[in-house]
């Protein structure tokens, strides 16, 4: 990856990644051919069972299945529980939201960890 290239930012808990975060990243990563996926960093809990290495991990098998290649395509860094973005005027970004259409939309991590309890 190059950090001096225009890149793309993907934030989230993904606790844990699924289908719908790898259906958003090829969204993402086509704005710009490089993302920074930043992990929010959660204390453990039951909403957040899973640790930032777990979280990495499952990223670059899932992303790898699906021919992105880590630390060329994207990079993951862990970052503060960010809950505020802001910004003051036009500094040369966009805050964009992507439809990726209602299957994806439904998928739910919550019942994906409910799932795995079982």
């Amino acid at each position: 990856m190059d950090y001096k290239k225009p890149t793309s930012q993907m934030l989230g808990r993904f606790q844990p990644w699924h289908d719908g975060h790898t259906a958003l990243f090829k969204e993402i990563n086509k704005e710009t051919g490089q993302t920074i996926i930043m992990v929010r960093s959660m204390p453990q809990s039951d909403n957040d069972p899973y640790s930032y290495l777990d979280i990495s991990q499952k990223i670059q098998i899932e992303l790898q299945k699906e021919g992105f290649t880590f630390k060329v395509d994207y990079d993951i860094i862990q970052i503060p529980n960010i809950v505020n973005i802001g910004y003051g005027r036009d500094v040369g970004y966009t805050i964009k939201q992507y439809d990726l259409g209602e299957e994806i939309h439904q998928i739910s991590a919550t019942k994906i960890r409910d799932a795995n309890k079982h």
